[in-house]
């Protein structure tokens, strides 16, 4: 279902039950737990935990405890670990590819990466998907399991992750008693769990995803069920609370609580720090629309700095389109323990990642 991209390819693995997903974030780790009941989805639970060391590379000891505490949290009995693997360290992009097999797909990508992803990319793993053409699902199918080739090239989403990275997770999964199941680039996040969520919007409306991150915002432009645009933006959540704090002359802590809460005497402060990521969420509309002519309609925002409507509303004068919020959780099945069904519409946002992370393992 949606995006794969899994540097863990598992071709031939059965179709699991149970998935856990999990949001490496840089401070906060973010986990759900999915179950597949026939057509449905079920969120069974989630977990939100401190990130180990958010500043520092994590060893596969550290990790293995790490995901461990995760399952416990989690409740699960599931050895299946699924892991985003970060916007800065991943390296996505949108390319072109003739009609071959995806195996060669990934052979030709690791002997050419440099040409096809625009920098030098020594020791990494590299995965494909190829994007299906509008009203075209067959051509792939085609491609897929014959691997013919033709003229007409696909559209490909191509990633690399360094390979010591997932080396280092599936070390950790062991020593933690799980199976790494798959590693999907955190962009792809949203993605899918937006396809699911509104898949009427997502076929046939030009919207932009921006999820904003702790140290970095991806934004995709997606065009009536075609992804048009994707970028990394090198600001998020921690760089508008760490200006925040300097600007008021207060606490870390103290401007986190400030700028989720929504206090009026931030205001001005706040605008300050929102206005540098409104200009590159808008450069990036206004690079599709001067491509295409043809406008974004709406921006759809995820991520824990959501939670703030001051936010929003700034993005929105600054973007010059409507801007909301969404819930990814809108299409499961909700089974969760008492608690976490009553908080579920306020964390919801900050599931995206992990919710569309465990779609791409379906």
């Amino acid at each position: 279902m949606g995006f794969t991209l899994p540097f863990l390819y598992g071709g031939s693995r059965k179709k699991r039950t149970q998935v856990i997903s999990v949001d490496l974030g840089s401070r906060t780790t973010k986990a759900v737990l999915l179950e597949r009941r026939g057509e449905i989805f079920a969120l069974l639970r989630y977990a939100l935990l401190d990130a180990p060391i958010f500043d520092k590379k994590i060893s596969p000891e550290l990790m293995a405890d790490h995901l461990h505490s995760i399952t416990e949290a989690l409740g699960s009995n599931t050895k299946f670990v699924s892991v985003a693997v970060g916007l800065g360290d991943s390296v996505v992009r949108q390319i072109e590819l003739p009609q071959i097999p995806l195996d060669d797909m990934r052979t030709v990508l690791k002997m050419n990466h440099k040409n096809y992803l625009q920098q030098d990319l020594p020791n990494h793993a590299f995965d494909c998907y190829i994007i299906p053409p509008r009203n075209q699902p067959s051509e792939v199918k085609t491609a897929e399991a014959r691997g013919g080739v033709s003229a007409t090239k696909f559209k490909v989403l191509a990633a690399a992750a360094k390979q010591q990275l997932t080396s280092d997770f599936i070390q950790a999964a062991n020593m933690a008693g799980l199976v790494a199941d798959a590693m999907v680039p955190s962009l792809i996040g949203p993605i899918n769990a937006f396809e699911a969520s509104l898949p009427e919007v997502y076929a046939k409306e030009t919207v932009a995803l921006v999820d904003i991150g702790f140290k970095h915002t991806s934004v995709c432009v997606l065009d009536r069920g075609e992804m048009a645009t994707i970028r990394t933006v090198n600001i998020g959540g921690d760089q508008l609370t760490a200006g925040l704090a300097e600007t008021m002359n207060i606490s870390y802590a103290e401007a986190e609580g400030i700028k989720v809460g929504m206090a009026p005497e931030v205001e001005s402060a706040l605008q300050s720090q929102v206005v540098p990521l409104g200009r590159e969420i808008r450069a990036s509309l206004d690079f599709f629309e001067h491509q295409q002519d043809r406008p974004v309609t709406e921006v759809y925002l995820s991520g824990g700095t959501t939670r703030s409507e001051m936010i929003i509303k700034m993005l929105h004068s600054e973007l010059l389109a409507d801007c909301k919020a969404w819930n990814p959780t809108t299409f499961l099945q909700l089974a969760l323990p008492g608690q976490q069904a009553v908080e579920i519409d306020h964390v919801g946002p900050q599931l995206t990642v992990a919710i569309g992370t465990a779609l791409a393992t379906y």
